[in-house]
Order: C-alpha cells, then structure tokens, then sequence
C-alpha cells in the first residue's frame, strides 16, 4: 500500500495497545538514526514496526520503504532485497553496495528492515556503509537480538500487559472476532477464562492469536483448561507430544526463557490433522506469498492430494497458522521456522525442495511462452513478485539438475534484465553455463540472456561477443528463433555503437531468412519487412493523428491502443494478412524493432513510420506491451523529427503507459525525455522542465546517465534549449527541480496527463 511517499505493507488485522512503545519509537526516530526493536519471535516486533513507520512516513520527504528479510536464507539476495524495497532497479556495471550507497546519498528517508536476526552480521556491514554514506538516512530493524552496527539504539519489545491493562485481553476478543464475527465473551465465565488464557501466555501476541483460532474447536473455558493442564504439566524430555519445538528448537534462537511461545506453537500444532501438519511443514518452502495453485504444485504428493491441499490449507487459515488476504497466503517467519524443524524431523526435505523448483521451473516455462499473449503483463508481475522462489528453485536445480537450471535460467532471464534484476539474470546464466555442457536452444538462449544484460548495463563489448555467438551457435544447431534473437541483441549493440545501417542490413536478412509464415503484405509469400513497409501507403503523418487524451499510468486510451494513430486504418478496413494473421513470436517482434530504430537513426522518417506502425499493429494482435512500447516510443521520435510534437506527445504518453504497467524502469526513463523535449517543442518550457526533471529520478533509479541510441543526444539537447528559452534559466531550474525532487509515481502520473501544471 503506497504512503504518500514510500512503501509500507498493509495492516490487515487490528492494532491493540502499544501506546508507550510507539510514543518511545516516535523519540527514537526523531532523535537516532537507527533503531533495532528486540525480542523475542511472537512478540509483535514487526505490527509495532509498521505502525510507528506508517506513523513516522510523513516526516520523511522520500518516503517510508520496508523489506522483509525473513525469506532469506542466506545474504546471498540481501542488497537485491534492500535495492527493490527502496526502488533501485541498477542498470550499471557496478558493485551492488555501491549503487545502493549513491542512490540513497542524497534521500531523507526511513528504511525498515524486518526480521534481520538471521543475517545479524551482512546486515550490521551493509548499515554501517549506508549510513555513512547517506546522511538523510533513518533505519528500523527488527530483530531478536542487536545488530552490533555502531550507534544502534536498541528498544526491547515486552509481551503485552496481562495485570492491570486490557490489551491482552482485547487482542484476544479482537482475533476471535475475526475468525467468527458472531463470537465474543458473553457467555458466563468467558472474560474471566480468556483472562487467564492470556495470563497462562504470558501476553505474548502470536501465543495469544493461535489460543484464540482454536476456539473454533473448544469454548473458551475448555480452551483455558486445556492450556492451564499443558503448562502446569512438566515437560518429558522422552515425550514427543509434550512440545515438539522444545526438543527441535536451537536455544541460541529460542532462548529457553521462551518456553511459552514454543510450547503454544507445538500445542497449536498438534491441534491440526495429521494432513494439516504436513501441509504446514511443506509450505515452508515457499519464500514469498503464494495462491492456492501453487500451494498445490509444491505441496501435493503421497496423503496429499490437489483435494486435500486445499482442505488443509483452509484448516490453517482457521488456526491462524496461515494468514490470508484476497486470494493470497503467507506464514509468518516464527511458524515457518515451526514447520522447517518437522518438515527436516519428517525427513522430507530434498522431496520438498525437488517439487518447489519443479513448481517454479514450470512457472518460468508457462511465463516465457506467455510473453506474446494476452497476458503478458500478469507474467511480468509475477515473475518480478515471485524473484526469491525462482532464485530459491535455480540455486537447488544448479545443485541437483544441471539441465533444468540451464532452461530454467535461460526461459527467466530477459523477464529479470527487464525487471532490473540484471545482476541475477548475468550471474545465474553464467553459473548455467558453466555448470554443464548444454546444446540446443538452452544454450543459445542463456548466452543471450548474458549478451542482453551486458548490454542493458552498458557494457557493449560483452554484448557484441555474445551476440557473435548466438548467431553462430543458432546457425548451427538451425534455430529460428535463436538466430532472431540473435540479431535482436547484435543489432541493438550496433545501434548502441552508432552503426544503424550495419543493423538494419542484419535484421532484414534474418528477417526473411526465417521467413515461414503466411504472407502480411510482403511480396513474393513472405511476411512484410521494414523496407517493404516503406512501400505501404498507409501512413501519413497528420492524416490521422492522435488526439491529445489524458491517458493514466495503468490503463492506455481508445487513442494509445492505434484506434486513430499514424499508420492506423479506418474502422472496419482491412489490413494486410487480417484478422487471420498468424501471431508472430517475441524474438520476431524484437528483430523488427531493430529494423524501426535503424531505419529513425538513417534518417528514412516516412519509412520508419510505416513499419513502426505496422508493429504496433502485430504487438496489439499478440497482446504484447513490451515492444509495442517501443513501438510508441519511435513514433513519438519520429513525429518530433518531423515537426509534429503535439503527437509526439501523445505517443509519448502511450508508450509511458505501457511500461509504466511493466514496471520498466528503463523504458519510463527514455519515455520521459521524448515526452519533456515534445512538449519543449510546443512552447511549454516549464512544463517540460518538469517533466525533464522526473525523467531525471527515473534515470537515477536505474544507475545510468541519459541513456539511449546516439541520435537522441542532439534531440535532447534541441529541446531542453527550447524550453529554457522560453521561460528562462530560473524558471526551468525551479521546474527541473520540482519534477526531480517528486516522488517517480506522483511525477509520472502529472507527466501522463496532458494538461500538466506546474
């Protein structure tokens, strides 16, 4: 849920008490740097975090963020972790702590790191360099024990007041409420035995919430008995059924002074059925939220059928072993670390661990075969939300199956260079490659994935070798779409290094090279390429443009889907190959972009035009966003080039829709300069100042300087010239600032519409 600034996780059950901590936690905030809340798991460390974030947000200009450490196993995902929380997505050749350390060097901020007790010393060390780096920086850990980091300020956590005060007791009347809205404590006798449940637990609010799930099951004075009889009995170190945790559990993370919590876990835990147990102990594997199919694909097998998986599933939910929100679940780290011990007593984790990165292996196959369809944009978000289980599934698969990791790795990898994930798209394919011998597609696709995101991080020299050799390898092994792909990723290094001509000759080669199709208005039963699109006289510029619209960030226009856009055709009119025309494939529609970008980079404007029209068209068919972004994206160059910044614009507008739905940092960057320097170009100096300015955040949020092919240089230029002359040094500087200085989703949203004020 977005603060006003900032991203904080959404409250989903009631708040009860705190009032001291949070008033202690508003002093600490205002006065030290950081703060660790400590105390044992159970005690409510992270609801007290989030509300004295969520309180705090508005002190800090750039917003509240948090990251949930708790899936980590290792510090392996640690600075990828902070880096998403915080909205870094690095494009840039650096070391990862660096570009965190700049990105955050001139932000006021608070950052909240959950349940770091696990990775005590990686995070003490990378606090350490942040905070000295970054001195508008705030930091909130949670943790069961202090970091060690210099200058912490620790605040230990205390179960709620059983004696005297009324927020045990409430908690509990609270989540019973929530189980059952026609429950309470009416019935004679209940206050008082809730009471004692709640002194018997020691106020301890995850002991508290999994005493009142089990009222489903018993009366609340059955329930205090039942709990009375389990801790006045002795524990019997021989007796498995007296508590399970005390016998798994590691004292250095369960002190023995924690016996309550522990104990009331293994209670709630024999509660369950026998399928409920095991479903608990498989769930663990899961490092992220998850729905109801994948918890079906990781857990079923032996007892536990599809069937019984969700049957189980609910019993949890109804235990509060499992939370739910919507259609999604997650479990809370203490009882996931429950169910880690059981599943290891049970003997079950490699079977665990085979079927998760099975489940996650197939997801990333569905993914890659989605990304020219319909839903191209739900896989994108999912790959992106579901990053530490595909990395969880690829670090067990390089370990186990050499050969599922090498497809899974290749089929994940241009989803992650997308996502901003470039470190871990170039380092689990080079760990591929170099793990086994592999041939065929496999092979092709994960050097291209390495070439690909060598080059989104700017370095051409790797992305031209790599290039080399999936053409050479895709010859070989007689692979279509890997020689597309191929000259995908050569041609855009070519372009990169200022040599359009050399790409466009590739691409058009390859282009009908791989040529099987039935035909879509090109001669002699090929498909149409870029210079057969020069020929198409559909597209003429003005005789059919977009009319300004104020499209949003999540949802294009009838105007940004190509209903009245250069290129479009009239309703009802037919165009070349049909509705009938056979989708074409992603690498496909990549190769033509490159013909589009090079034929703009040449200079052939009309040419460009038509076959970038001609695309969009194609990416509409195939439901696909991602180059259809681009698509827009050279239109709105095209029409600057051409004198008609109005429908600059609104192209531009389009394509920043588009990528905005993708998460596409990169794209929003490029998107954001085209559009300032179109509305430069109609007069609006401050307007596009701002808009400069937004761009600029964006630039920085992926690590680089303006980027883009070498003929934009002298575009921007033009333009920031004009807007400059037309308000003045003071008044652009004024407006550059304002746009930089707002947060990138508030200065996106005022970019997309078209009457933006300053």
């Amino acid at each position: 849920m977005m603060t006003k600034v900032g991203f904080l996780p959404e409250e989903t059950s009631s708040f009860v008490g705190r009032r001291a901590e949070l008033a202690r936690l508003e002093t600490a905030l205002a006065e030290r740097r950081m703060t660790t809340l400590i105390g044992p798991g159970g005690v409510g460390k992270t609801r007290l975090a989030l509300r004295a974030a969520r309180t705090a947000a508005d002190r800090y200009p750039d917003g509240a963020w948090w990251a949930d450490l708790s899936p980590l196993y290792d510090d392996a995902l640690l600075l990828p972790t902070v880096s998403d929380a915080v909205g870094l997505a690095d494009h840039t050749l650096r070391m990862p702590v660096e570009a965190l350390c700049e990105w955050l060097s001139d932000k006021r901020l608070l950052l909240v790191l959950d349940s770091a007790e696990h990775l005590r010393a990686p995070c003490s060390h990378l606090l350490a360099e942040l905070l000295t780096t970054s001195p508008g920086l705030t930091v909130l850990v949670t943790s069961r024990q202090p970091l060690g980091t210099r200058g912490e300020h620790a605040v230990r956590i205390q179960p709620l007041p059983v004696d005297g005060a009324p927020d045990a007791l409430q908690l509990f009347e609270d989540r019973l409420r929530a189980g059952d809205p026609h429950a309470g404590l009416d019935a004679p006798g209940d206050r008082a035995a809730a009471a004692d449940i709640c002194r018997r637990l020691e106020g301890i609010p995850l002991a508290i919430e999994l005493a009142a799930a089990g009222i489903g099951r018993h009366t609340v004075a059955q329930l205090a008995t039942r709990i009375g009889t389990r801790f006045d009995a002795p524990v019997d170190a021989e007796d498995l059924t007296a508590s399970r945790l005390d016998l798994l559990a590691d004292d250095s993370l369960w002190p023995r002074r924690h016996r309550t919590l522990r104990t009331t876990i293994g209670w709630s835990h024999e509660l369950c059925t026998p399928l409920e147990r095991l479903l608990w102990a498989r769930l663990t594997l899961l490092r992220t939220d998850f729905d109801a199919e994948t918890a079906r694909e990781v857990c079923t097998g032996g007892p536990l059928t599809p069937q019984e998986v969700d049957r189980a599933l609910q019993g949890l939910v109804a235990q509060s072993v499992v939370q739910r929100d919507g259609t999604r679940y997650r479990m809370l780290d203490t009882l996931r670390e429950y169910g880690r011990m059981w599943l290891a007593e049970l003997g079950e984790e490699r079977a665990a661990a085979d079927r998760h990165a099975r489940s996650f292996l197939g997801l990333a196959r569905r993914a890659h075969e989605g990304w020219t369809g319909p839903d191209q944009i739900t896989w994108y978000h999912t790959i992106a939300d579901t990053h530490l289980d595909l990395c969880a599934a690829l670090d067990h698969l390089l370990a186990h199956d050499v050969a599922a990791a090498q497809e899974m790795a290749g089929r994940v990898g241009f989803f992650w260079a997308c996502c901003g994930h470039l470190s871990e798209a170039r380092g689990y394919a080079q760990r591929a490659l170099e793990s086994g011998p592999v041939e065929g597609p496999h092979r092709t696709r994960l050097q291209w994935v390495l070439g690909v995101a060598a080059l989104l991080q700017g370095d051409f020299a790797t992305a031209e070798k790599y290039g080399a050799l999936c053409t050479a390898i895709a010859l070989y092994d007689h692979d279509d779409e890997g020689m597309l792909g191929a000259t995908y990723l050569s041609g855009l290094t070519q372009l990169m290094n200022g040599e359009p001509a050399a790409a466009l000759e590739a691409a058009e080669r390859v282009l009908r090279m791989t040529e099987t199709a039935p035909p879509d208005g090109g001669p002699d039963g090929r498909r149409a390429t870029a210079t057969d699109c020069a020929t198409d006289t559909t597209y003429e510029p003005g005789a059919c443009e977009p009319t300004a619209s104020e499209p949003t960030a999540s949802e294009p226009t009838a105007s940004e889907s190509g209903a009245c856009e250069p290129g479009a055709r009239e309703p009802g009119a037919s165009e070349p190959g049909g509705d009938s025309a056979p989708l074409e494939s992603a690498h496909r529609l990549r190769c033509r972009l490159i013909t589009v970008f090079a034929l703009t980079a040449l200079g052939r404007l009309t040419e460009s035009g038509r076959a970038a029209a001609a695309l969009r068209r194609a990416c509409e068919r195939g439901g696909e966003y991602w180059t259809r972004s681009y698509a827009d994206y050279q239109l709105a160059l095209i029409a600057l080039l051409q004198g008609r910044p109005e429908a600059s614009a609104v192209h531009a507008r389009a394509m920043l829709a588009g990528k905005h739905r993708l998460r596409d940092s990169f794209g929003i960057a490029l998107g954001l300069d085209i559009l300032a320097a179109a509305i430069a170009a109609q007069g609006a100096g401050a307007q596009a100042a701002r808009v400069y300015g937004t761009g600029h955040a964006y630039w920085r949020m992926v690590g680089h300087p303006q980027r883009g092919t070498p003929e934009l240089g002298p575009v921007r230029e033009t333009c920031e010239l004009q807007a400059r002359a037309a308000v003045g040094d003071e008044a652009y500087q004024r407006a550059f600032e304002r746009g930089q200085a707002d947060n990138a989703e508030v200065g996106l949203a005022a970019a997309l519409h078209s009457d933006l004020q300053l």
